[in-house]
């Protein structure tokens, strides 16, 4: 997940579905190093859609938790947006490959979930 777009919103949504998460359980969610989680938080927090509250009193010993301001909630709906623009062009360029492969493979005997298709390429007979 490099796209900068991509972890923004990955990490907006994950902040608004838990604002008591720890940094490095971010980074496990994510799927990135907690170094680039911190970074990010950084980034992300002097742009003011994100406020941090430090509960270093708390019983279960985490020390913040981060939440979303009324700015962080407008940039994760408008991110939220192009995250999904981007997925439906993506989903639509597979599916016009995946109708193209079909149609190439129209004539054979082969189906999908062959695993040995070199054995069992053949025409079939009209």
């Amino acid at each position: 997940m490099t796209n900068p777009d991509e972890i923004r919103y990955r990490i907006l949504k994950a902040l608004a579905r838990n604002p008591h998460c720890s940094q490095r359980e971010l980074a496990h969610e994510l799927g990135i190093s907690l170094g680039k989680v911190n970074y990010c938080l950084r980034a992300i927090m002097s742009r003011g859609w994100v406020k941090v509250d430090n509960f270093r009193n708390n019983p279960d010993k985490r020390g913040y938790a981060y939440y979303l301001t009324p700015k962080g909630f407008e940039e994760k709906a408008r991110v939220t947006l192009r995250f999904l623009k981007k997925r439906m062009k993506e989903y639509e360029a597979i599916r016009r490959e995946i109708d193209e492969l079909r149609r190439e493979t129209a004539g054979t005997t082969l189906s999908i979930t062959d695993e040995s298709a070199e054995a069992r390429i053949g025409q079939v007979k009209s």
